[in-house]
């Protein structure tokens, strides 16, 4: 693993929270996460990602995905949705969401979506690309 990837639970944690972090003192636009593409899953379509920034949480999701999350928002009662978009040419719907909380907090909920709305097991292994 390099300092940029992580594949267990703890790691991917703090390498997540680093990144928020990061993120806030580099005054950067956004960060991006992505996790592994799983073709049992994912089919033909890219592997996840998540983007973070300023205090939003910005991902792509399909209708089931959609409901996923919004019931692991419920572990999460100080983040919520602030805006759907679902563009006609486009299959899912993006999702905003508002999330004011520690880098800690942040990194959870990063991780717990990856495994809860899109499916990913305890051993994915994910990226920080973009800081």
């Amino acid at each position: 693993m390099t300092r940029f990837e992580a594949d267990s639970p703890r790691e991917r944690r703090k390498l997540f929270a680093d990144a928020v972090v990061a993120h806030r003192n580099r005054g950067s636009a956004f960060l991006t996460i992505e996790a592994e593409r799983d073709p049992d899953v994912d089919g033909e379509d890219p592997g996840p990602w998540i983007q973070f920034a300023e205090r939003t949480f910005n991902m792509d999701v399909t209708d089931e995905e959609l409901d996923h999350l919004k019931g692991l928002l419920d572990e999460f009662p100080e983040f919520r949705i602030d805006q759907l978009e679902s563009p006609e040419e486009a299959e899912g719907t993006n999702v905003r969401i508002s999330a004011r909380s520690d880098a800690n907090r942040l990194a959870g909920f990063v991780d717990r979506v990856f495994q809860v709305v899109y499916g990913r097991s305890d051993d994915y292994q994910a990226w920080v690309t973009a800081i």
